[in-house]
């Protein structure tokens, strides 16, 4: 069998080119720690609001300009609603639902996760602009879902 010089030619860029995207994905994977979430942590949906993580929701600092928070995603409101932050301050996103998938999107920033009952979703984001960002459900939840929504007001120093 003869395979043309130009075959040859494509055949070679195009391997070269799957190789370099799953080296980038490997590298993202397993160095980066950009993996896909494993679900390694689950919570039983009935007792959401119960467990000691999820019951005293409110923004804590937990460092220099570092916060934490555990969000309650339900028909159709986050618990705790809206927040207001310092600008530069780095937020940890705890996120759980004890009735149906969610999605916890906040705008302008690469914040984006579905939270599934049964399962802790965890998300951090540095806030370094000033301003309200909004939080929206960004996965349909029921026939009140477009109300599902909170902000995020982020103060200059």
């Amino acid at each position: 069998m003869h395979i043309h010089r130009y075959e040859k030619v494509w055949l070679i860029i195009g391997s070269l080119i799957l190789l370099i995207f799953l080296t980038i994905l490997a590298i993202q994977t397993f160095f980066l720690e950009m993996g896909p979430p494993s679900h390694a942590e689950t919570i039983d949906p009935q007792t959401v609001r119960d467990s000691e993580m999820f019951a005293d929701a409110g923004l804590k600092e937990v460092g220099e300009n570092e916060y934490e928070i555990a969000i309650i995603a339900e028909m159709f409101a986050f618990q705790p609603g809206d927040l207001e932050i310092p600008a530069g301050a780095t937020v940890h996103f705890t996120l759980a639902s004890p009735d149906v998938t969610h999605g916890f999107k906040i705008t302008d920033t690469n914040v984006n996760v579905m939270v599934v009952p049964g399962h802790i979703s965890k998300v951090s984001h540095t806030f370094d602009e000033p301003g309200d960002y909004l939080i929206l459900c960004n996965e349909y939840c029921g026939l009140g879902h477009e109300y599902m929504a909170s902000t995020i007001t982020v103060n200059s120093q």
